[in-house]
């Protein structure tokens, strides 16, 4: 069987390393895991996802001219995943609709501000003004002194 890009097959984890896990292919091949590839989620520890000996599919990613194949288990996990359930959306409101104290998210819903998000507001704008005060700073700081000559 030759090996295609964007298939998925069933292979055998030969090895662990710390940057990722080595598959056995069908036909022979050896191919590599990323651990970036391993899991939707934060990977720190391959050994908690797959172990040596276990049956996994894999999707093909790219096969190198030398030979090198690179894998991926979690984009094998989508193609197998059902497509997800489209639902109506509630038609949006415009922010002249909205009163100060809410706010409309993305879906078009109208949520009522929280403290914290007001916070988180106030924290923003702080940020940028304190962002343009240091580069100001450093145009100042970067410029060479003039001072007394010995």
């Amino acid at each position: 069987m030759a090996l295609e890009i964007g298939t998925v097959v069933e292979g055998k984890v030969t090895s662990i390393a710390k940057f990722g896990a080595f598959v056995l292919l069908p036909g022979g091949k050896s191919g590599l895991v990323h651990i970036s590839e391993i899991a939707n989620a934060f990977v720190s520890d391959i050994n908690e996802f797959v172990q040596v000996g276990q049956s996994v599919k894999v999707r093909v990613l790219s096969i190198s001219g030398e030979g090198k194949i690179n894998l991926s288990i979690k984009r094998a996990e989508e193609n197998t995943a059902p497509a997800p359930v489209r639902t109506a959306r509630p038609p949006r409101r415009t922010e002249s609709e909205v009163s100060p104290r809410q706010s409309v998210a993305p879906t078009g819903e109208v949520t009522a501000r929280s403290d914290n998000q007001e916070f988180e507001d106030k924290l923003k704008k702080f940020m940028q003004e304190s962002d343009s005060r240091i580069a100001d700073n450093r145009l100042y700081a970067d410029r060479p002194r003039r001072g007394r000559k010995h």
